[in-house]
C-alpha cells in the first residue's frame, strides 16, 4: 500500500512541478537522507493569558502577603470581638500595602467628604450622581458623599505558563 502512495505521490509532484520532493526521492533510495535538512521543532505555543489570570494572581497575592482568604473563609463565629478586631488590624495593613504596590489608588476627588464640590469635567463614568438627580440634563456639583477610588498604576508581576494561578494558596505540611 505504501508503495502506491508513493507512486501517486510521485507522478503528481512530477506531472505539477517537475521534480520529486527531496523526501519521496530519500524514501525511494534516489538521494542519502543524511543529505536532508533536520525538521525544526516547532516553537512552543505562546502562552494564553485570560483575563481570569490577573484577578486570580491579585487573590494569590492577598493571601500569601496578608492571609486575607485565610481570614475571610474562616468562620468567626467562635472568636470574641477583640480577636477578629486584632486579626482584622493586621490583615487590613497587608492588604493596603498589597493594593498600594500594585494599583497605587488615588481618590478620583480629592476632597473632604461631606463637602460642596463639582464633578470634573472629563469620563462621565468617574462620578455617579445620587439623591435628587434631575430627569433630564446632569448635574455640574453636589455634595460629595465618597470621593471615589481610581488606579493611577498597575504593576502586577510577570506571568508565566508553568505557575497554576488556580492554586491560590499551597497547602502546607509539616514534615516531623
Amino acid at each position: 500500500m505504501n508503495r502506491i502512495v508513493s507512486a501517486f505521490q510521485a507522478f503528481f509532484a512530477l506531472l505539477f512541478t517537475g521534480q520529486l520532493p527531496k523526501d519521496l526521492s530519500a524514501s525511494l533510495g534516489l538521494i542519502d537522507a543524511a543529505s536532508l535538512p533536520k525538521p525544526v521543532p516547532p516553537a512552543p505555543p505562546k502562552p494564553e493569558i485570560k483575563p481570569a489570570d490577573g484577578a486570580l494572581q491579585l487573590l494569590g497575592m492577598l493571601q500569601r502577603d496578608a492571609r486575607a482568604l485565610d481570614f475571610f473563609m474562616e468562620d468567626l463565629a467562635p472568636y470574641t470581638d477583640e480577636q477578629i478586631g486584632a486579626a482584622a488590624r493586621d490583615v487590613h495593613s497587608s492588604t493596603r500595602e498589597v493594593l498600594i504596590r500594585c494599583f497605587a489608588p488615588a481618590p478620583v476627588i480629592d476632597a473632604v467628604e461631606g463637602s460642596h464640590v463639582a464633578a470634573p469635567s472629563g469620563s462621565a463614568a468617574s462620578v455617579k450622581f445620587i439623591g435628587n438627580v434631575p430627569a433630564t440634563g446632569t448635574p455640574s456639583s453636589g455634595l460629595l458623599r465618597h470621593k471615589g477610588w481610581r488606579a493611577t498604576a498597575t504593576t502586577l508581576p510577570q506571568l508565566n505558563n508553568r505557575q497554576d494561578l488556580a492554586v491560590l494558596a499551597q497547602a502546607e505540611i509539616e514534615v516531623e
